[in-house]
């Protein structure tokens, strides 16, 4: 890709920053996205493998039939909240703050949504399976649910993180270098659709973006909701609970504002964008964080002590399985590392510091992944007749379909990143003209000038 190193003299500074990423690349980001890509090959690879022989080349077989695809899922799925939920309620709520973390969030659901929807797909042994699922799928099913709210879901995304992109596409239309590769501009005017910034224009535009805000808050908690059920409606232990739907939510929510507070340090870092996200913004997303994670350990607690009140004979072997067994270490990273403390961290004042609260969201989801292969796998390992436990070994394919995976979303998001503004311009904008306007209303008139010391008056 082209670099330009000076951009033009008739942009603002808030264009510059949001223009500088797009047109000049350093060598040791082009390493990174080589590697990302690297990755990304091995997983195709892999799956060849698993294309070739079937599923019999993972860990997985008729007991414990789920694995790691459907942990990557979920999980994927979970993160996918952060981004348009968090941003659409706080710009219901007002919140002005939040002006530039807000795209940053809206790509992290997309890419999750792509990236997870096909981990359903990697857990067939026939992926062209996947189809009959549209025709021959049976309204009764939560895995038919699943699909159609995943595919709302979707759709509804790439519409919101859209419609607030058409004013920073017209701006990079009117104002991007003459050096730019001419494919940018070419990309740039056919996204703008026609924007002039009339007064028409905004008022359409703004109603647009409050309706898809408004909207996507019901369809962002029924996505999860539904892909809780595809658990609990199964009457397997540790799945037969009717607190999952909320539970899941909640867990998506803490999961998706680590993820968002993650991608706002390495942009921060990476582009300079020091003077817009601030440390009030990590702060404020901490506190988010702290209040999810304080829910999210009332709901684990209810979880697990309802079902060890009444100990049903499959639940004390799960809960054996979980606290003193071979899945006790992941149970209690989760619970402490994953949890407790990144509540701790964010709680405490001395360490609720931008490299403090990145410290929680990674723990946070490193946790919130456990806790997906904590659901997943130990209740398939009970027995459901009196058998031998189940048991589970990820194989070398599966951990690097995780990898490529997790390397496909970075990948994806800094590949936006360099061809898309990765702060809204436009919106940054007009706060700053706002905070203007409320900070010169603020500042007294000047009065009659006080008489001096020793005066007559």
């Amino acid at each position: 890709m082209a670099s330009v190193k000076k951009l033009p003299d008739n942009l603002t500074e808030l264009e510059k920053v949001g223009m500088r990423p797009l047109l000049q690349t350093s060598r040791w980001f082009a390493l990174a996205l080589v590697g990302l890509a690297g990755v990304v090959v091995w997983w195709m690879y892999a799956y060849s493998v698993q294309l070739r022989g079937g599923l019999a080349v993972t860990g997985m077989r008729d007991v414990v039939m789920w694995g790691l695809y459907i942990v990557n899922f979920v999980f994927f799925i979970g993160i996918s909240h952060a981004g348009t939920l968090i941003s659409a309620i706080l710009r219901v709520t007002g919140a002005g703050w939040r002006t530039p973390i807000t795209r940053m969030a809206e790509v992290i659901t997309v890419v999750a949504l792509m990236i997870g929807a096909l981990m359903p797909i990697t857990d067939l042994g026939h992926p062209e399976r996947a189809l009959n699922l549209v025709i021959f799928g049976r309204y009764q099913s939560p895995i038919l649910w699943d699909f159609l709210s995943i595919t709302t879901y979707l759709t509804g995304s790439l519409i919101y993180l859209y419609l607030p992109m058409i004013p920073d596409m017209a701006m990079l239309r009117d104002k991007l270098p003459l050096t730019a590769p001419a494919w940018r501009r070419q990309l740039y005017t056919m996204l703008a659709a026609g924007w002039r910034g009339t007064p028409t224009q905004k008022r359409r535009l703004e109603r647009a973006i409050s309706i898809m805000a408004v909207l996507i808050i019901p369809i962002a908690v029924s996505v999860h909701t539904v892909v809780s059920w595809i658990f609990s409606m199964t009457v397997r232990p540790g799945w037969n609970s009717t607190i999952f739907g909320p539970y899941f939510v909640v867990g998506a929510i803490f999961s998706g504002i680590a993820s968002i507070l993650i991608a706002m340090v390495i942009f921060r870092r990476i582009y300079r964008l020091e003077a817009y996200i601030t440390k009030k913004h990590f702060v404020y997303l901490g506190y988010l964080m702290l209040a999810l994670g304080v829910i999210y350990m009332y709901f684990t607690a209810a979880e697990y002590l309802t079902v060890a009140y009444k100990l049903a004979d499959n639940d004390r072997q799960l809960l054996t399985l979980l606290f003193t067994g071979s899945q006790a270490p992941w149970f209690w990273a989760f619970g402490v590392g994953g949890t407790l403390v990144p509540v701790l961290i964010v709680a405490y004042p001395r360490t609720r510091t931008i490299p403090g609260i990145l410290v929680a969201a990674i723990l946070v989801n490193i946790g919130m992944w456990l806790k997906r292969f904590v659901i997943v796998v130990p209740s398939l390992q009970v027995p459901l007749m009196p058998f031998d436990f189940g048991r589970y070994q990820p194989t070398w394919v599966e951990w690097s379909v995780t990898a490529g995976a997790f390397a496909g979303f970075i990948l994806i998001f800094a590949l936006f990143s360099k061809v898309f503004p990765i702060i809204s311009v436009w919106e940054v904008a007009e706060q700053e003209e706002k905070a203007a306007r409320t900070a010169s209303r603020l500042v007294p008139a000047p009065g009659p000038a006080a008489p001096r010391e020793g005066s007559d008056v």
